[in-house]
């Protein structure tokens, strides 16, 4: 995470050397195979008892089928938390096989922070059915840096349960920013505790979804050549207008501020939340950590959308790895999460322990062989009606891709004041709100040169 601040003293956290990617001589194990030992990131959280087990068992399988490997799991989530990020970077203490948003894929790489992994995108068996444009962006100067593992754009989470129950048709879900609001009143009009309209004020998220909502408006962030904030602009107006009015003039936004990732997907997990702006992997998240009801959800197309936001992640693997350890690494990546019908592909399992399978959470993989035997799959052994989701997926097909901008972290961190200002503030100034972030996001672009 571009967050990151001064360097943190590396001090003892329990962590075996090896756990870092010490780069230490392996041990010969019996067979002449060399013992290694990695850590891997995303161990789903003691919470969310069927995926973690799901998640050992993997690695129980993985061990048994390379005897020579030990993995030790880290269960931070999200997997990704701009709190920790930089400071574990900074500190040498990021695992073995770790997770990076495309927002810091530059930055980690010019900083020498992941390891180059050219020469090992083998290990990945369908590597050549990722796709091009998602390979590309973790490659600079012709070597590579990271796997890909998830590539989304953005649409409208939608709780069908509580459309249906408002007196909405939840095969009709809105298309326009009005029919929004009207749907959000009549949804928060149920009762107390009910949201009609959940949205982020803090931890980075505001900002990113600030960013989501003024690129559909077919507004920018920054300039075109990066250098200026271009987000006081009347897209941008319009975002925050919208949502203070949704919040101080409809009333269907709750009175609670949503600040952190884990606090909206509690509130839509509870039932009682109608919309939120969010990839379909926001299902996948709701349901499988935070008990939302599987039959519940639907998504469709970003609403009078101009443009998508489009993100995602990827694995890198820690430059203090042995050679060793990062092949075990690549191994493992493989194993788990690039194999149609293993790891998290493996779809009969994810139904059976009650997650929302059906759910097109992933393109990364596009219309490949490798693609299409995972969409194959992935319907095969749906839990949830896969019609529920085809206005997402007929939506993203034509909504053009907005990246990111540069820095994204240090910008949203900055335009969570905009957020969080409108949401907990009915007289709040939005032109200075925006002028004010506009002042701070060019001082931080002139810093970064």
């Amino acid at each position: 995470m571009k967050r990151s601040t001064g360097l943190l003293v590396a001090t003892a956290l329990g962590l075996a050397a090896t756990a870092c990617g010490s780069g230490e001589p392996a041990e010969p194990a019996a067979g002449g195979a060399a013992k290694v030992t990695i850590t891997v990131a995303c161990q789903p959280a003691k919470s969310a008892p069927k995926e973690r087990q799901a998640w050992d068992d993997d690695v129980a399988a993985f061990m048994k089928a390379h005897p020579n490997v030990t993995v030790k799991s880290t269960d931070q989530q999200p997997c990704f938390d701009p709190k920790t990020f930089g400071p574990k970077l900074a500190g040498g203490q990021m695992e073995t096989v770790f997770v990076v948003p495309v927002t810091n894929y530059d930055d980690v790489i010019a900083q020498g922070q992941a390891k180059d992994i050219t020469q090992l995108t083998g290990e990945i068996k369908n590597w050549n059915d990722l796709r091009q444009d998602v390979r590309d962006l973790v490659t600079k100067d012709g070597k590579v840096y990271g796997v890909p593992n998830v590539h989304y754009g953005v649409g409208l989470v939608y709780n069908r349960k509580l459309f249906t129950e408002a007196g909405l048709d939840p095969d009709t879900p809105p298309a326009t920013w009005a029919e929004i609001r009207e749907a959000a009143k009549k949804i928060a009009a149920l009762g107390p505790g009910h949201v009609g309209y959940g949205e982020y004020s803090g931890g980075n998220t505001g900002g990113w979804h600030f960013t989501q909502a003024i690129y559909g408006r077919g507004g920018s962030i920054l300039t075109e050549d990066g250098k200026k904030a271009a987000f006081n602009s009347p897209e941008g107006k319009a975002v925050l207008q919208t949502l203070h009015d949704m919040r101080w003039i409809d009333n269907s936004m709750g009175s609670k501020l949503l600040v952190g990732w884990e606090s909206l997907m509690v509130a839509m997990g509870s039932g009682k939340v109608g919309m939120m702006l969010g990839a379909p992997d926001v299902v996948t998240d709701v349901v499988g950590k935070f008990k939302g009801n599987v039959a519940d959800y639907g998504i469709t197309g970003f609403p009078e959308a101009k443009a998508s936001l489009s993100g995602g992640e990827a694995f890198m693997i820690n430059p203090k790895a042995t050679p060793e350890e990062a092949k075990a690494g690549m191994q493992w990546l493989d194993f788990r999460f690039n194999t149609p019908g293993k790891g998290r592909f493996d779809y009969a399992r994810g139904k059976a322990n009650g997650n929302p399978v059906g759910v097109p959470d992933n393109a990364v993989y596009g219309d490949s062989p490798t693609g299409q035997a995972i969409q194959a799959d992935r319907v095969k052994n749906a839990s949830l009606p896969v019609a529920n989701y085809d206005p997402y997926v007929k939506a993203s097909a034509t909504i053009p891709p907005k990246a990111e901008p540069v820095h994204a972290q240090e910008i949203y961190a900055i335009l969570d004041v905009a957020m969080s200002g409108v949401l907990s503030d009915k007289d709040a100034d939005i032109d200075r709100l925006l002028a004010d972030a506009e002042t701070k996001v060019n001082a931080v672009l002139a810093a970064k040169g």
